[in-house]
């Protein structure tokens, strides 16, 4: 039986748009041939990450993760310039999407992965009353210093000072800011009693290594944009497929289930 005669053309046409195709399929991974990918991940992710990192690792044992935490804005111009890394996890959307504008990074692999939430913190010593008054006990005038990240490239920074800004307390506390190079660092200026007050975020907060350490009240959020958080692969990266991989764990039942527990709030929740 003959073929149409618009088939040929058809066929053609689809051979011609698949090879202009500006993103290539992800390269199937050889069994056992070892892979590292490089992660430039938020550091609101410090605690979170590692245990995604470890159950990852164990289900795809040929593919290591090497994670770097600090503050978003700061990885978009190492990256800009030449940075090794895969991944990009972000804790602002428009990081990755100002490297995709860029072209140093895959459109299609745009995802965001958590909405951060930011919360005021004092040690547990402190006798301030931060459960009772929330963002309000930066104004207590036993507050010297209130620790925040730097907002010039930290999204939980420009989070924090929009929460400020909200309450109509930013003249009175912008000389009492200390300000951190990332969210995580903030948090160490209050556990070492660099600052009394914190505004960190959440997933920080409720963190093992930090929970016994400190007293918290979340700050509503309807006080500051939301921070929605993306993932992104790197156009750099020789490992597509290993990206993906790590990529679609994080957005699917493992990753989401840690992120939930440390308060992040998941797409569509």
């Amino acid at each position: 039986m003959s073929l149409p005669k618009r088939w040929p053309m058809l066929f053609a046409l689809l051979v011609g748009l698949s090879a202009c195709s500006p993103n290539p399929a992800p390269k199937p991974i050889p069994s056992g041939e070892a892979t590292t990918i490089k992660v430039a991940a938020a550091s609101d992710l410090r605690f979170a990450l590692p245990e995604v990192i470890a159950r990852f690792e164990k289900e795809n044992p040929s593919i290591k993760v090497e994670p770097t935490f600090g503050s978003s804005g700061n990885f978009v111009a190492q990256i800009s310039q030449g940075a090794d890394f895969d991944v990009l996890l972000s804790a602002d959307i428009d990081y990755p999407r100002e490297l995709i504008k860029k072209d140093l990074a895959w459109e299609d692999t745009l995802h965001v992965y958590a909405i951060g939430r930011i919360v005021v913190w004092v040690p547990t010593e402190s006798k301030l009353n931060v459960e009772g008054q929330g963002l309000e006990v930066v104004l207590d005038p036993h507050v010297h210093k209130i620790a925040i990240a730097n907002p010039r490239h930290a999204p939980y920074g420009r989070a924090a000072k929009a929460a400020l800004k909200h309450e109509g307390w930013e003249q009175e506390t912008n000389e009492k800011l200390v300000l951190a190079e990332n969210v995580a660092q903030a948090a160490q200026f209050v556990e070492t009693a660099a600052a009394d007050v914190g505004i960190i975020a959440l997933s920080l907060a409720r963190a093992p290594a930090l929970s016994k350490k400190g007293r918290f009240r979340l700050i509503p959020p309807e006080t500051y944009p939301p921070l929605e958080q993306a993932s992104v692969i790197l156009r750099a990266t020789s490992h597509r497929s290993a990206a993906e991989l790590f990529q679609q764990f994080l957005l699917h039942a493992d990753g989401k289930n840690i992120l939930r527990d440390l308060g992040f709030v998941l797409p569509g929740e």
